[in-house]
C-alpha cells in the first residue's frame, strides 16, 4: 500500500464526510433482506456499496474487484462518488482509487483478519466488506467520536438470491465454489465483529442471523417518521379524505440525476405524495436575447447555458418515472409550452401542471384544453377573478383540476397569501365537481399551507432544495431537504388535516360528561 493510496482514502473520507451530520454509515450489501431496509434509513448516511448494491441506492463509496461490476453498473449508470477498486479503469465523473488485491488463498483467512486488526496496511481484500469496516474506522478517525455502522444486505443466504434491485445479468452464477466463498465470508464477518468490540466504530449486522443484533423491522423503526405515520393512521380511522402533498423540485436537480435521485427519495421519506418538475423548450421559449444574455452559473457563462443544463432528459423521465414506481410517490411536471406537453403526451403521464408562469398565453392554454382529458394541476398567481372565470369555462374536459391558488412573489409576505382564496376555490368544488382546490406555496415555513387545508385544500404544493445555491432561480424559497424542514411541513399539513376533521358535529369517543 503506497503513501499516495493512503492519502487518498483519506482524503476521500475527509472529503464524504464533510456532506453529512450524522454519524451513521450503512455498509451495502445485495442480500434480499435489503429490499426490506426502508429508504429513509440511509438518509444523511454514509453509503459504502459492496459490487453493484449501489443499484438498490446510490452509494458515496463503492468497493468492487470483479470485471463483471463496471459493466453491470453501467447499464442504470454509476450511482457512488467514488470507487475503490483494483480494476485499471477510469469512471468518467468520478473518483477512482485503486488499492492492491488480496484474494483468499487457501487456510489464508487468519492472515486476511490479521491484516485487519493491524490497520498498518489498507487493500482490497477479497471479502470486501473488511475493507468497508476499514474505512469505516477511517470516518471515525477523521471526527474523532464513534460511528454507527449498519451492514445491511449481508445474509449469506446464496439460493435466496441478490435483492430486487440489485439483480443483473453480469452477476456471476452460483457455483460450488461461489457457495463456499459465501460461507467464508460469514466467518469471517462472526470474526471481525468481535475484533471491533470496543472500538470507534459500533457494528450491527441487520438481518435474523444469531449475530445480528438489529432485525430490518427494527432498523426500520428507529427512522420512523413518527407524527405523520400516527396522522396518517388517525385520518385512515376518521375516513377523512388526504391531503396530497407535492414537493416541488421545480429545476433544483441541476439536470443532475443523481441529485434528482436524492431529491425524489427525501421527499418521499419526508411523507410527500408527489414530486414535481418542470419541462420546457428552451431555444423556442425565451428569444435568442434572453439566451444570450449573461448569467453566471457552473455551466457556462450566459442564461441559455444555464437554462439547457437544467432540462430532464428522455432517459430521465424515464428514470424518474421508475424510480418513483419503486418507491410508491407520484410525479407530474409543468408543462410550459406546447412541444413539452406533446413530449409529456407520449410519455403517457397521468399528470400534468399549467403553471402560473404562462397564465398569458391562452393560445398555449386553449390547446391544452383541447388535447387534454386527463388530470390537470392549474395554479393562479398573477390572475384575479377574470382569469378563474376563463379558466372553468375553458378546462371543461380534463377529469380533475386542481384549482391551486398562489402567489407568485418568492417569497408571499403573510399579508398577501390570501388563504380566502382557497375557501372560495372549495365552494367552486361544490358546484363543478371535477375541481380539486389547493394551494401552491411560495410563502415561508408551513402555516399558510395549514390553514389552507382548514380552508378546504386537498393539495399543497412547497418547493424544496437540497443545500443552499446561490446561482439557482428562487432557491431562497425553497425549503431543504438536507435538513428536517420539508418533513415538519408535512407533518404540520396532516396535523391540521386531523384537527379540520369531519363537517358533522357529533359527540367523540374522547368526550364525556363530568356531572
Amino acid at each position: 500500500m503506497t503513501t499516495s493510496a493512503v492519502d487518498s482514502i483519506w482524503n476521500l473520507v475527509a472529503d464524504t464526510a464533510s456532506r453529512y451530520s450524522s454519524d451513521t454509515i450503512v455498509i451495502l450489501g445485495k442480500g434480499p433482506s435489503a429490499d426490506a431496509v426502508h429508504s429513509r434509513v440511509f438518509r444523511n448516511a454514509v453509503v459504502i456499496g459492496i459490487n453493484d448494491a449501489e443499484r438498490i441506492h446510490p452509494a458515496d463509496i463503492t468497493l468492487f474487484h470483479e470485471d463483471w461490476v463496471p459493466d453491470s453498473l453501467q447499464d442504470d449508470g454509476f450511482r457512488a462518488q467514488a470507487y475503490v477498486t483494483s480494476q485499471d479503469v477510469e469512471i468518467p465523473g468520478r473518483t477512482v482509487i485503486r488499492l492492491p488485491f488480496y484474494p483468499i488463498a487457501n487456510d489464508a483467512e487468519d492472515e486476511m483478519l490479521l491484516r485487519f486488526q493491524d490497520r498498518h496496511e489498507i487493500a482490497l481484500e477479497e471479502v470486501k466488506f473488511l475493507t468497508a469496516l476499514e474505512i469505516a474506522r477511517m470516518f471515525a478517525d477523521h471526527r474523532g467520536r464513534t460511528q454507527t455502522v449498519y451492514m445491511v444486505g449481508f445474509d449469506f443466504t446464496p439460493d435466496s438470491g441478490s435483492a430486487r434491485a440489485a439483480t443483473t445479468e453480469y452477476a456471476p452464477k452460483l457455483t460450488t465454489g461461489r457457495r463456499a466463498g459465501v460461507e467464508l465470508q460469514e466467518y469471517v464477518l462472526r470474526n471481525a465483529l468481535y475484533a471491533l468490540e470496543g472500538t470507534n466504530v459500533e457494528v450491527h449486522h441487520v438481518g435474523a442471523q444469531s449475530y445480528s443484533s438489529v432485525s430490518t423491522e427494527e432498523l426500520n423503526s428507529r427512522y420512523r417518521v413518527s407524527v405523520q405515520e400516527k396522522d396518517d393512521d388517525a385520518a385512515a380511522e376518521l375516513d377523512l379524505p388526504t391531503v396530497e402533498v407535492t414537493a416541488e423540485i421545480t429545476t433544483n436537480h441541476f439536470g443532475d440525476r443523481d441529485r434528482l435521485e436524492t431529491l425524489v427519495r427525501a421527499a418521499h421519506d419526508a411523507g410527500a405524495d408527489w414530486v414535481k418538475v418542470q419541462k420546457r423548450e428552451v431555444d423556442t421559449f425565451y428569444t435568442p436575447e434572453q439566451l444570450a444574455k449573461p448569467y453566471r452559473s457552473p455551466f457556462g457563462t450566459t442564461f441559455g447555458d444555464y437554462r439547457r443544463q437544467l432540462e430532464l432528459s428522455r432517459d430521465d423521465f424515464r428514470f424518474l418515472d421508475e424510480l418513483c414506481r419503486d418507491l410508491g410517490i407520484g410525479w407530474f411536471a409543468s408543462v410550459l409550452d406546447r412541444p413539452s406537453f406533446e413530449f409529456m403526451m407520449e410519455l403517457d403521464v397521468p399528470l400534468i401542471k399549467l403553471p402560473s408562469t404562462i397564465s398569458e398565453k391562452r393560445d398555449y392554454l386553449e390547446f391544452v384544453a383541447e388535447n387534454y382529458t386527463g388530470s390537470l394541476v392549474l395554479s393562479t398567481g398573477m390572475t384575479d377573478q377574470s382569469y378563474e372565470r376563463w379558466v372553468l369555462d375553458t378546462f371543461q374536459q380534463v377529469e380533475k383540476l386542481y384549482l391551486l391558488h398562489c402567489n407568485s412573489a418568492y417569497p408571499t409576505p403573510d399579508e398577501h397569501t390570501n388563504i380566502g382564496v382557497v375557501r372560495h376555490y372549495a365552494q367552486l368544488a361544490e358546484e363543478h365537481p371535477h375541481i380539486v382546490p389547493g394551494y401552491s406555496s411560495h410563502d415561508f415555513g408551513w402555516m399558510a399551507s395549514a390553514l389552507a387545508v382548514a380552508a378546504g385544500a386537498q393539495m399543497v404544493e412547497k418547493h424544496v432544495k437540497l443545500g443552499n445555491t446561490e446561482w439557482a432561480h428562487f432557491d431562497a424559497v425553497a425549503v431543504d431537504l438536507m435538513t428536517d424542514e420539508f418533513k415538519e411541513y408535512v407533518d404540520a399539513v396532516r396535523r391540521a388535516q386531523l384537527h379540520v376533521g369531519s363537517t358533522e358535529k357529533r359527540v367523540t369517543p374522547s368526550e364525556h360528561h363530568k356531572y
